[in-house]
């Protein structure tokens, strides 16, 4: 019998890949609509390179560690 395994690793990638999308949308958001209120350092726009630096490293480990590509075979 086979035993199709999955990486956790496949799963947290998706799951970066995820709230990459949702901190980058809500970052470019607020470059089209800034807020009443602004921060301190809020010029840096930190939600939109933080959500590009999630969705890099989540979508090298769902590169990585997809299922059926044999990277769990040893």
């Amino acid at each position: 019998m086979h035993s199709a395994r999955i990486s956790i690793w496949f799963f947290i990638g998706v799951l970066l890949v995820i709230y990459g999308v949702l901190i980058l949308g809500s970052g470019l958001y607020e470059l089209v609509s800034p807020p009443e209120r602004t921060v301190v350092l809020g010029e840096l726009h930190a939600p939109v390179w933080w959500g590009v630096l999630l969705l890099l490293i989540g979508a090298v480990y769902v590169r990585n560690y997809a299922p059926g590509k044999g990277s769990l075979d040893k």
